[in-house]
């Protein structure tokens, strides 16, 4: 945004500076004006910069799921999780807005860490796939990871492009989580997951 603006306003100033024929001015003078519009711009350019700010903040939520023990490995596995609540209604106010001032709603994270077995890691996990869906609206794919190669205990997911206003807009929404094991399980493993939104909206 600051860049565009930048070049209209350069253009416009040096537009009026050669009418009012200050241009001609000696050149200490004309440094001296020079000066005084590169301030002025780059104060514009900083304002522009801030107001991007305020129209833009994150949202979080988190869910838990659970893997169970003894599943077949290179099967997908439909794991249970309850609905989230979002509290949107809330976090628009804290932000200066309202649900009907949001304009766009991506997922920014997802980041998976398994909370039980205490000493459990993602190496018997070959892929996970996420979705989000509404009551009034239909599921969509949220985040994924394929081929997966890890021997943390946490997990960062591939997030997808989908605007997601509608779901972040209502009072709770449900996940569906797909995994495909390449090893059987011998504990249940509890996992976490953390949501992280980016909200673009306009102020009240």
């Amino acid at each position: 945004m600051a860049k565009p603006l930048n070049d209209e306003i350069a253009y416009l100033v040096r537009l009026h500076l050669q009418k009012l024929q200050i241009i001609n001015l000696p050149q200490k003078k004309m440094k001296t004006k020079k000066i005084t519009i590169l301030v002025i711009l780059a104060l514009i350019i900083v304002s522009c910069s801030e107001v991007d700010k305020l129209l833009t903040f994150n949202i979080s939520n988190q869910t838990t799921f659970t893997v169970n023990s003894g599943l077949p490995f290179n099967s997908p596995f439909e794991a249970a999780t309850p609905d989230v609540t979002t509290n949107s209604t809330s976090e628009f106010k804290n932000n200066n807005t309202n649900v009907d001032l949001v304009k766009d709603v991506k997922l920014e994270e997802l980041k998976l860490t398994i909370t039980s077995p205490a000493d459990k890691t993602f190496s018997f996990l070959k892929s996970v796939h996420m979705y989000i869906s509404t009551n009034a609206n239909d599921e969509i794919e949220l985040a994924f990871q394929d081929n997966i190669n890890s021997t943390a205990n946490t997990l960062n997911l591939t997030c997808t492009s989908q605007k997601l206003d509608k779901y972040i807009k209502a009072s709770s929404y449900k996940i569906r989580t797909s995994v495909t094991t390449k090893e059987t399980l011998t504990q249940e493993t509890t996992i976490k997951a953390d949501m992280k939104f980016k909200v673009t909206a306009d102020p009240f």
